[in-house]
């Protein structure tokens, strides 16, 4: 029988980085992702062989560029534990930020009305849900897929949020406070989305230039803003300037971008001015 310490050092040998496979190591063995200590710490102790043949598949799937987060099921996003599978995107850290601006945007409103679009796992919506349980959310996907895991996410942690099957803001009824995205905006030609073959592409790509949801959302977004509503949308790191563009175009105020932790702008945001 192999030990903890054989069965990361075989997992690693193909490729599979060490943190990695100790978060596997610690899902197949049902403990908390949060004891890495505990397998350091008994590292010598032995491997189940059931075990090691269900860690050695995971660490194959990982190896082949499988995300993590499918693999253990769950993601981590704004302190919320989400369950995430093959038909949502798993949810990026930068997004956070997206968040943090929606609810700096969000301040001094009572009740708010927002809409999360393109809202996959729930990520968005959870968030803000969690932190303005006064809000009234309502989160939009295209995906039923999406959608039913993200409703499970929403019972799970018993956050109020509704859900709608529809493209981006298609029979939406508003106004809303805040409306909010993190469509697709990947060039359909990017030879980067190999790299990401295990995650929907749905999620991911939008036309040739990766602007056709963003074009769609700036379009239909500013008739369903209240005034003084806000629209932020998460976008490509080159792709600020003609955001603002289609923001600008819709006739919207106060565009402004705002950069990741790498001083990369990744969102950009506008507001409807008061009527009149």
């Amino acid at each position: 029988m192999n030990t903890l310490r054989e069965g990361l050092a075989q997992a690693v040998a193909t490729g599979v980085a060490r943190l990695d496979a100790q978060l596997l190591l610690l899902h197949v063995l049902g403990r908390p992702a949060a004891d890495r200590g505990w397998v350091i710490a008994h590292d010598g102790d032995p491997l189940p062989d059931d075990a090691h043949r269900a860690f050695l598949a995971l660490a194959a799937r990982r190896a082949a560029g499988e995300p993590l987060a499918y693999l253990v099921g769950q993601k981590e996003f704004f302190g919320l534990t989400l369950a995430v599978d093959a038909r949502v995107l798993v949810p990026r850290p930068e997004t956070e930020h997206l968040v943090e601006w929606s609810l700096e945007v969000l301040e001094g409103k009572a009740q708010p009305t927002i809409v999360d679009l393109g809202t996959g796992s729930g990520a968005i919506a959870l968030a803000l849900a969690s932190r303005r349980p006064d809000a009234r959310i309502e989160a939009v996907d295209a995906s039923m897929g999406a959608l039913e895991t993200a409703a499970a996410n929403a019972r799970a942690l018993g956050l109020a949020v509704a859900f709608r099957q529809a493209d981006w803001l298609a029979g939406a009824q508003g106004p809303y406070d805040l409306i909010v995205s993190n469509p697709p905006y990947v060039a359909s030609a990017d030879p980067h989305l190999a790299a990401l073959k295990h995650e929907p592409l749905s999620a991911l790509a939008s036309g040739a230039d990766g602007l056709d949801a963003l074009r769609a959302i700036a379009g239909q977004a500013p008739a369903l803003l209240r005034p003084r509503g806000w629209l932020l949308l998460e976008h490509g790191h080159d792709q600020a300037p003609a955001v603002r563009a289609l923001l600008e175009a819709a006739g919207l105020s106060q565009i402004q971008s705002r950069n990741d932790l790498a001083g990369i702008p990744r969102c950009t945001g506008g507001l409807r001015l008061e009527l009149g």
